[in-house]
Protein backbone atom coordinates (compact mmCIF):
# COMPACT_ATOMS: atom_id res chain seq x y z
CA UNK A 1 0.00 0.00 0.00
CA UNK A 2 1.32 3.31 -0.86
CA UNK A 3 1.80 5.70 1.82
CA UNK A 4 -0.48 8.39 2.38
CA UNK A 5 0.82 11.64 0.33
CA UNK A 6 2.07 14.91 2.50
CA UNK A 7 0.76 18.03 1.78
CA UNK A 8 2.79 20.49 0.37
CA UNK A 9 1.85 23.00 3.01
CA UNK A 10 2.86 20.48 5.87
CA UNK A 11 5.09 21.85 8.38
CA UNK A 12 7.39 18.78 10.08
CA UNK A 13 8.87 21.18 12.76
CA UNK A 14 5.02 22.44 13.44
CA UNK A 15 4.60 19.78 16.33
CA UNK A 16 1.33 19.28 17.99
CA UNK A 17 0.46 19.47 21.70
CA UNK A 18 0.84 15.95 22.23
CA UNK A 19 3.95 15.31 20.37
CA UNK A 20 5.63 17.48 23.24
CA UNK A 21 5.39 16.33 26.96
CA UNK A 22 6.49 18.93 29.12
CA UNK A 23 5.76 19.19 32.81
CA UNK A 24 2.01 19.41 33.65
CA UNK A 25 0.26 23.09 33.45
CA UNK A 26 -1.86 23.19 35.96
CA UNK A 27 -4.74 23.11 36.76
CA UNK A 28 -5.19 19.98 34.82
CA UNK A 29 -8.19 17.49 33.80
CA UNK A 30 -7.85 14.43 36.18
CA UNK A 31 -7.97 12.21 33.42
CA UNK A 32 -4.83 13.95 31.82
CA UNK A 33 -2.98 13.87 35.35
CA UNK A 34 -3.77 10.21 36.07
CA UNK A 35 -2.23 9.27 32.35
CA UNK A 36 1.16 11.52 33.47
CA UNK A 37 1.31 9.10 36.39
CA UNK A 38 2.11 6.52 33.93
CA UNK A 39 -0.59 3.78 35.02
CA UNK A 40 -2.92 4.38 32.00
CA UNK A 41 -3.21 5.51 29.33
CA UNK A 42 -5.77 9.40 29.01
CA UNK A 43 -8.65 6.81 27.64
CA UNK A 44 -8.07 3.98 30.26
CA UNK A 45 -7.89 6.62 32.90
CA UNK A 46 -11.51 7.42 32.72
CA UNK A 47 -12.57 4.49 32.80
CA UNK A 48 -10.54 4.21 35.75
CA UNK A 49 -12.30 7.56 37.29
CA UNK A 50 -15.59 6.56 36.27
CA UNK A 51 -14.86 3.31 38.00
CA UNK A 52 -14.45 5.40 41.67
CA UNK A 53 -10.92 4.01 41.75
CA UNK A 54 -9.30 7.49 41.76
CA UNK A 55 -9.20 10.13 44.69
CA UNK A 56 -8.51 13.72 45.11
CA UNK A 57 -7.46 14.63 48.53
CA UNK A 58 -9.47 11.50 50.08
CA UNK A 59 -12.79 12.19 48.27
CA UNK A 60 -13.96 10.03 45.32
CA UNK A 61 -14.21 11.66 41.98
CA UNK A 62 -16.42 10.72 39.43
CA UNK A 63 -16.42 13.59 36.45
CA UNK A 64 -12.53 12.91 34.22
CA UNK A 65 -12.56 16.19 33.46
CA UNK A 66 -12.11 17.85 37.10
CA UNK A 67 -10.08 19.91 37.41
CA UNK A 68 -6.45 19.07 39.40
CA UNK A 69 -4.15 21.68 40.99
CA UNK A 70 -0.55 20.69 42.16
CA UNK A 71 -1.06 20.53 45.90
CA UNK A 72 -3.91 18.08 45.46
CA UNK A 73 -3.34 14.75 46.68
CA UNK A 74 -4.40 11.74 43.58
CA UNK A 75 -3.96 7.99 44.67
CA UNK A 76 -5.30 5.31 43.06
CA UNK A 77 -6.76 2.49 44.92
CA UNK A 78 -4.63 3.96 47.76
CA UNK A 79 -1.82 4.37 46.15
CA UNK A 80 -0.60 7.92 45.67
CA UNK A 81 -0.16 9.20 41.84
CA UNK A 82 2.68 11.48 40.71
CA UNK A 83 3.10 12.63 37.48
CA UNK A 84 6.23 11.65 35.55
CA UNK A 85 8.04 15.19 34.60
CA UNK A 86 9.64 15.44 31.01
CA UNK A 87 12.54 17.55 29.92
CA UNK A 88 11.59 19.40 27.07
CA UNK A 89 14.34 21.16 24.70
CA UNK A 90 13.02 22.80 21.67
CA UNK A 91 15.17 24.85 19.27
CA UNK A 92 13.23 27.82 17.77
CA UNK A 93 14.60 29.54 14.49
CA UNK A 94 13.29 33.20 15.70
CA UNK A 95 12.02 35.30 13.38
CA UNK A 96 12.42 39.22 13.50
CA UNK A 97 9.91 41.34 15.69
CA UNK A 98 9.35 38.71 18.36
CA UNK A 99 10.43 38.96 21.83
CA UNK A 100 12.72 36.31 23.16
CA UNK A 101 10.77 36.75 26.46
CA UNK A 102 7.97 34.69 28.06
CA UNK A 103 6.02 37.55 28.75
CA UNK A 104 5.89 41.33 27.14
CA UNK A 105 3.86 44.22 29.28
CA UNK A 106 3.83 45.72 25.97
CA UNK A 107 1.40 42.82 24.80
CA UNK A 108 4.32 42.61 21.79
CA UNK A 109 4.68 39.01 20.12
CA UNK A 110 6.53 36.83 22.07
CA UNK A 111 8.58 33.59 21.16
CA UNK A 112 6.01 32.00 23.66
CA UNK A 113 3.49 33.15 21.05
CA UNK A 114 5.32 31.03 18.25
CA UNK A 115 5.57 27.58 20.26
CA UNK A 116 1.86 26.10 20.24
CA UNK A 117 1.42 23.44 22.96
CA UNK A 118 0.28 22.91 26.12
CA UNK A 119 2.83 23.49 29.07
CA UNK A 120 4.71 26.02 26.94
CA UNK A 121 4.54 28.61 29.89
CA UNK A 122 7.16 26.26 31.22
CA UNK A 123 9.66 27.08 29.11
CA UNK A 124 12.18 29.55 29.50
CA UNK A 125 15.07 30.99 26.77
CA UNK A 126 18.39 30.29 26.78
CA UNK A 127 20.30 32.80 24.61
CA UNK A 128 18.01 35.71 24.26
CA UNK A 129 18.13 37.62 20.84
CA UNK A 130 17.18 41.44 20.40
CA UNK A 131 13.90 42.00 19.36
CA UNK A 132 15.53 42.74 15.64
CA UNK A 133 17.83 39.83 15.47
CA UNK A 134 16.49 36.72 13.96
CA UNK A 135 18.40 32.89 14.45
CA UNK A 136 18.68 30.52 17.32
CA UNK A 137 17.09 30.52 20.53
CA UNK A 138 16.72 27.39 22.91
CA UNK A 139 13.64 27.11 25.22
CA UNK A 140 13.73 24.31 27.44
CA UNK A 141 12.38 23.39 31.58
CA UNK A 142 15.67 22.24 32.54
CA UNK A 143 17.17 25.04 34.58
CA UNK A 144 20.32 23.11 35.46
CA UNK A 145 21.29 22.68 31.87
CA UNK A 146 19.90 26.47 31.24
CA UNK A 147 22.27 28.24 33.89
CA UNK A 148 25.26 26.35 32.43
CA UNK A 149 24.90 27.34 28.79
CA UNK A 150 24.20 30.93 29.97
CA UNK A 151 27.19 30.83 31.99
CA UNK A 152 30.60 33.18 30.56
CA UNK A 153 32.95 29.82 32.32
CA UNK A 154 31.73 27.36 29.69
CA UNK A 155 32.33 29.84 26.76
CA UNK A 156 29.33 28.72 24.58
CA UNK A 157 29.99 29.57 20.84
CA UNK A 158 27.39 31.74 19.10
CA UNK A 159 27.87 32.07 15.65
CA UNK A 160 26.37 35.13 13.06
CA UNK A 161 25.96 36.22 10.31
CA UNK A 162 25.73 40.16 9.63
CA UNK A 163 24.94 42.30 6.61
CA UNK A 164 26.67 46.30 7.17
CA UNK A 165 25.20 49.43 5.97
CA UNK A 166 28.92 49.03 3.85
CA UNK A 167 31.70 47.72 3.33
CA UNK A 168 34.46 47.19 6.30
CA UNK A 169 37.63 47.96 5.99
CA UNK A 170 40.60 45.45 6.23
CA UNK A 171 41.99 47.96 9.32
CA UNK A 172 38.16 47.67 11.16
CA UNK A 173 38.36 44.15 10.04
CA UNK A 174 41.48 43.67 12.09
CA UNK A 175 40.86 45.78 14.47
CA UNK A 176 37.13 43.35 15.52
CA UNK A 177 39.47 40.39 14.81
CA UNK A 178 42.07 41.40 17.31
CA UNK A 179 39.46 42.39 20.19
CA UNK A 180 38.04 45.37 21.08
CA UNK A 181 37.18 47.30 23.60
CA UNK A 182 33.57 48.75 24.54
CA UNK A 183 32.17 50.95 27.24
CA UNK A 184 31.58 47.65 29.43
CA UNK A 185 34.76 45.68 28.65
CA UNK A 186 36.78 43.67 26.26
CA UNK A 187 34.64 42.06 23.16
CA UNK A 188 36.81 39.17 22.21
CA UNK A 189 35.59 37.29 19.21
CA UNK A 190 36.29 33.41 18.58
CA UNK A 191 36.76 34.08 15.15
CA UNK A 192 35.44 36.30 11.73
CA UNK A 193 35.10 35.94 8.22
CA UNK A 194 33.94 38.39 5.40
CA UNK A 195 31.59 35.68 3.27
CA UNK A 196 30.94 38.30 0.38
CA UNK A 197 32.81 39.96 -2.40
CA UNK A 198 30.95 43.29 -1.18
CA UNK A 199 32.51 42.92 2.00
CA UNK A 200 29.28 43.44 3.75
CA UNK A 201 28.44 40.08 4.61
CA UNK A 202 29.83 38.74 7.32
CA UNK A 203 29.74 35.90 9.63
CA UNK A 204 31.26 36.48 13.66
CA UNK A 205 31.85 33.74 16.31
CA UNK A 206 31.80 35.02 19.82
CA UNK A 207 31.44 33.05 23.40
CA UNK A 208 30.40 36.53 25.72
CA UNK A 209 26.82 37.00 25.59
CA UNK A 210 26.30 40.46 26.73
CA UNK A 211 23.58 42.49 25.85
CA UNK A 212 23.57 43.55 22.15
CA UNK A 213 27.34 42.47 21.91
CA UNK A 214 27.14 42.35 18.05
CA UNK A 215 25.66 45.57 17.10
CA UNK A 216 27.85 47.18 19.62
CA UNK A 217 30.90 45.63 17.89
CA UNK A 218 30.14 47.12 14.90
CA UNK A 219 28.56 50.59 15.66
CA UNK A 220 31.55 51.54 17.86
CA UNK A 221 33.05 51.41 14.81
CA UNK A 222 30.50 53.42 12.78
CA UNK A 223 28.96 51.33 11.29
CA UNK A 224 24.69 50.04 11.20
CA UNK A 225 24.19 46.49 11.31
CA UNK A 226 21.44 45.84 8.87
CA UNK A 227 20.73 42.36 9.50
CA UNK A 228 22.04 39.86 11.96
CA UNK A 229 20.79 36.13 12.24
CA UNK A 230 22.15 33.71 14.60
CA UNK A 231 23.06 30.39 12.39
CA UNK A 232 25.02 29.10 15.31
CA UNK A 233 24.48 27.90 18.93
CA UNK A 234 26.14 25.50 21.49
CA UNK A 235 26.56 23.15 18.33
CA UNK A 236 22.94 23.42 17.27
CA UNK A 237 22.40 24.48 13.74
CA UNK A 238 19.69 26.09 11.77
CA UNK A 239 19.57 23.22 8.96
CA UNK A 240 16.31 21.82 8.33
CA UNK A 241 14.47 24.40 10.25
CA UNK A 242 12.99 27.37 8.15
CA UNK A 243 12.66 30.99 10.05
CA UNK A 244 9.64 31.25 12.23
CA UNK A 245 9.91 27.25 13.04
CA UNK A 246 10.61 24.95 15.73
CA UNK A 247 11.56 21.46 16.70
CA UNK A 248 12.47 18.89 19.75
CA UNK A 249 16.15 18.46 19.51
CA UNK A 250 17.17 14.83 19.24
CA UNK A 251 18.77 12.68 22.46
CA UNK A 252 21.88 12.96 21.04
CA UNK A 253 21.66 16.80 20.38
CA UNK A 254 20.82 16.58 24.26
CA UNK A 255 23.99 14.79 24.96
CA UNK A 256 25.75 16.71 22.99
CA UNK A 257 24.44 20.21 24.77
CA UNK A 258 25.19 18.82 28.22
CA UNK A 259 28.49 17.67 27.60
CA UNK A 260 29.34 21.38 26.71
CA UNK A 261 28.57 22.10 30.45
Amino acid sequence: MAAPKKSKHSNPFHRKAEDITPDLAYPVRLNKYVARCGVASRRKAVDLIKDGKVRVNTQVILEPFQLVNEKDIVTLEGKKLTPEISMVYILLNKPKDVISTTSDERDRKTILDIINFEGKERLFPVGRLDRNTTGLILLTNDGDLAKKLAHPSHKVQKKYKISLDKAISEADFDRIRQGIVLEDGPAPVSDLQIIDPSATEITLTIVIGRNRIVRRIFESLGYTVKYLDRIYYAGLTKKGLPRGNFRQLTPREVIMLKHFT
